[in-house]
Formats: C-alpha cells, structure tokens, sequence
C-alpha cells in the first residue's frame, strides 16, 4: 500500500520535477563526494516531515514530522523522545540559555513550549495562520514564528512562554534567521525580498530586494562575516550584505531548495535541494565563494540542519513509491510515499 501526500509549497515543486527527475551535475562535482552518508535513522510514520533543528549544547536533532517533533541523538542516532499534539508541525528552535524549545502547530494556530531537557510541554502561546518556520533570538529572549498565508511574524516572549505581538510583512514569508545580535531576516517568498526586523522593537526597519531569487526558501546565516544566504527555486544561491541589503553575488544550486544552512567552523554554505541533491559552497572570503560539489543525497530531502562543531548535515526524506500527474491542467502533482519509510540521514564530511 502506498500513501498519497501533498505537501504545500516547495513539496508540491519536489514532486513536479520528479515528473522528470535528472539528477544535478555541475562542473565543479567530483567523482569523490565532499560528504559521505554516515548513518540512517528509521523514523517511520507520520508520514510527513518539514523542518530540522539542531541543538548543539544537548547535539540533538528536532525533526518536524507529521503531528509532532522527534528529537533524535546527533551523535548515535537515538531516537531520544518527541514533543507531540502539534498538528500541521513545521518549525522549531531551542533556547540554550533558557533550557526550553518551542514548536509550532500550523492546524492550531498556536505554538507549544516545551522542556528542552525532558520535551515535556510547558504552555501554549497563539501564532498566525499558516505557522511555519521558528528563529530564536538569544540578544532579547524572544522567538519569531514565519505565518505564511498570515502574511505577518509572531514574536514571542520565549522566558514567560506567551505571544508578545504580530508583525505584519505585506507578504507572505517563508523561512528566518537571527543575526543573535537583535535581527531576525525573513525570506518573502511573494515578493521576492529579505526583510530585516528589529527583535526588540518588533519593527520592520528595511527591506533587501532580491528579485532575480524566485520564491526564496532557505535563509543562513555567517555571524561573522554579516553574510546572508538566500536559496531560491530557480536554482540559484544569491549573497547579501546582512547589514546594507548589498547583493554580492548569484551561484547555482540544485533544484526546489527548502532550506540553507552555514558551518561557521568549515566555512561552508549549504543548499538542500528537493531533487535529491546537496551543493556545497566554499567561503573563501567575505565576497569570495565557489561551488565546490553537489552531493547525491535522497529525493525529496529538501531540508536539513547542520552540527557546527563536527560538521556532520542532516537532511530527512521517504522511499518515493511513484508520482501521480495532475489531475486538473496546471495543477499540482502529488508524490506518492510508501508508508513508515520516513527517514533521518546523516552526511559526514569526507575529510
């Protein structure tokens, strides 16, 4: 038996372009990966799955899965617990100091805070509609939920565990990152720019065109360098001075990207893409940077999280039973998944 999921957004971009899957080849790929598979992890039904997170004080893995997060051990693997009652889950973050986590709810319109310890649940808070993506801002204790179709941020006190405010976007957002400096940036995916919103006035105070970046998707983050990285649908990875807006430069990346990562310590930026590929990008400078590899990963692993400290990626997909076609002209097809087959893999760097 095979299930039929429609996933919203980039997903449903995923499962179009295995129509006609070809893998991604760039000249800049090696017969010798820069990243190697390590490890799988079963994680079985739900079958559904969204954003990752990683937590590097406890090195755990929060994964969105169906109506809940897992929480799996970094290091060996170990599905240690969940944080449940979260339908339509998609993001996540973790408040190290604070030694609590917080997890969206998408169907409910609510987030849920939770023990980062224990994952025992300690309160609920109200987000927008449509609650996707979660950044935490260390600077001002406060969290930041992305409402897509809400068009708006929620900010949340993340020490009293309640809503503070909603911050109106004028369009619908997608992903966010903290500067851990006071900044959240928020990729737009309607119009086509990064917002910069202040975390302790909870004011939009600039917007950063990007308008040859399609749907931007993923966002990272070098704290360092005050580089922003902005994953896009049509295949490209565009640069930008986190503190003008400067676009710096454009690289090529796989297709239907869901997110973006950075390892501060390899100085490496990351493209997960929907097709089944990873493109590696050297920092060789604050405005130098270079395609290095795309690494075979599994289609439909669209997201990921990354471990600073060993460099170890994960990203999370499902065995793709086939695909069906739209059943209207111009609409959406739907990947088909075989049940239970939800699957957590860990990519190590080869040297």
């Amino acid at each position: 038996m095979a299930l039929h999921v429609s996933f919203r957004s980039c997903a449903a971009l995923v499962a179009w372009g295995l129509l006609t899957f070809v893998a991604h080849a760039s000249d800049t790929s090696s017969s010798s990966p820069s990243y190697r598979l390590a490890k799988t992890v079963a994680l079985g039904a739900p079958d559904r799955w969204d954003y990752l997170h990683f937590d590097p004080a406890a090195k755990r893995v929060y994964v969105s899965h169906g109506d809940r997060v897992t929480v799996v051990d970094g290091s060996t693997g170990e599905i240690i617990g969940s944080v449940a009652d979260l339908p339509g889950s998609h993001g996540m973050a973790v408040a190290t100091a604070l030694k609590r986590g917080v997890a969206d709810s998408a169907k409910n319109q609510q987030v849920t805070f939770f023990d980062a310890d224990t994952l025992k649940p300690l309160g609920t808070a109200a987000a927008g509609i449509d609650a996707d993506g979660i950044a935490f801002d260390p600077e001002t204790g406060r969290a930041f939920v992305a409402n897509g179709d809400g068009s708006s941020v929620t900010a949340l006190d993340m020490t009293l565990g309640r809503f503070l405010s909603t911050i109106a976007l004028g369009g619908q957002p997608e992903f966010l990152i903290g500067d851990g400096a006071g900044h959240i940036f928020v990729n737009m995916e309607s119009t086509r720019e990064v917002v910069n919103v202040d975390a302790k006035t909870l004011a939009v105070v600039a917007r950063y065109p990007i308008p040859d970046c399609e749907s931007p998707h993923g966002i990272a983050i070098d704290r360092a360098t005050r580089r922003l990285f902005t994953s896009c649908i049509n295949e490209r990875l565009v640069v930008l001075d986190a503190d003008s807006g400067k676009l710096l430069t454009t690289l090529p990346i796989g297709k239907f990207s869901d997110a973006a990562a950075f390892d501060p310590t390899r100085k490496r930026v990351f493209s997960s893409n929907g097709e089944g590929t990873l493109t590696v990008i050297a920092e060789n400078g604050p405005n130098d940077f270079t395609v290095i590899d795309n690494v075979p990963t599994a289609k439909g692993a669209r997201t990921m999280a990354v471990d600073p400290d060993s460099g170890r990626l994960y990203v999370v997909s499902a065995d793709i039973d086939h695909v069906d076609p739209p059943k209207t002209p111009g609409g959406r097809p739907h990947a088909v998944y075989k049940p239970g087959t939800v699957t957590l893999y860990f990519y190590d760097p080869a040297n």
